[in-house]
């Protein structure tokens, strides 16, 4: 299949611990993106509860199977006629026999997983978080994902009319490794659905996700949380498209919305044939990246 140019969304919610109320909130903002022109659309990572570790224990959903999220989440592709990407599911683990990773202090781990669901409410890919999140912010916030977080091992691209998408989510944007073995994979478009923080956003979200667009020579889709949520956990928002270059070519402000912008697979060839430092790039060996003193002649 040739790719071809797309009309694309990214969603900013504003999720909290009631479920019910996050669906119908992200029903409302697909409809309104479809009704846009877009029929293919991203949503931010968390986007079902962000709440207590102890009520997401009772969330968890094994997938492909689901459970009451995931078909509220088929039924909303399916009557929208799109494709959309949910940018960070609360996934139950397979039982595996015999595993003594998937409870941890006697609760229940989880995989913080992105998945692609096409318009048939079919799953055409899943991409399980590599990188977890565990920090202590300057405001007193501490988030620590691994304490109930399993982490995922393999990088994961999946197939779009507008070419081939590199999934991932937040945190991994922070490593840009994982977006060149994207690239490698043959990404032209990088997924990277969100819930970033207030006090990190402020200062790194647009410069990562242009950085992260600039040397992978490829679109950036960051949908994005906005706003507080539980406790002193607040998101910054801006959900944006970034184009091959590193422009911001459409941005949420303030409070939920929806960010559109056509995704042109040419305008991706043109940047890489224009500015070939993906082709440019060499490989160094631990001895060739350690060895940095020059000797005077």
């Amino acid at each position: 299949m040739n790719p071809i140019p797309k009309r694309v969304a990214v969603l900013q919610l504003n999720t909290t611990d009631d479920v019910s109320q996050n669906l119908d909130s992200l029903e409302y903002w697909v409809q309104r993106a479809k009704n846009a022109g877009a029929d293919f659309i991203v949503v931010p990572e968390a986007f079902s509860f962000i709440g207590s570790d102890t009520q997401k224990q009772d969330l968890l959903e094994p997938l492909p199977e689901g459970g009451p999220i995931f078909d509220r989440c088929k039924k909303i592709a399916v009557e929208a006629n799109c494709d959309l990407i949910l940018g960070g599911f609360h996934e139950r683990p397979p039982n595996t026999p015999g595993s003594d990773q998937l409870k941890q202090d006697n609760r229940q781990m989880a995989f913080n997983t992105c998945v692609h669901l096409t318009s048939k409410g079919v799953i055409q890919a899943m991409y399980r978080k590599i990188h977890m999140f565990d920090v202590d912010l300057a405001d007193g916030t501490r988030l620590c994902e691994s304490d109930s977080t399993l982490a995922g091992d393999k990088s994961v691209v999946t197939e779009t009319e507008f070419g081939t998408l590199g999934l991932s989510i937040c945190y991994d944007m922070r490593f840009p490794l994982l977006y060149q073995q994207l690239v490698d994979q043959g990404a032209i478009v990088m997924a990277v659905p969100s819930a970033f923080t207030l006090t990190t956003g402020k200062d790194h979200w647009h410069a990562l996700l242009r950085a992260r667009a600039i040397e992978s020579q490829s679109y950036v889709l960051a949908a994005a949380q906005w706003g507080h949520h539980y406790k002193t956990r607040t998101s910054y928002g801006h959900a944006m498209i970034v184009d091959p270059w590193g422009c911001i070519v459409a941005e949420c402000g303030e409070g939920p919305g929806m960010a559109i912008a056509e995704i042109d697979p040419d305008l991706v060839r043109r940047v890489r044939q224009q500015v070939p430092s993906l082709k440019n790039r060499r490989s160094f060996t631990p001895q060739e990246v350690g060895n940095t003193h020059g000797t005077a002649g």
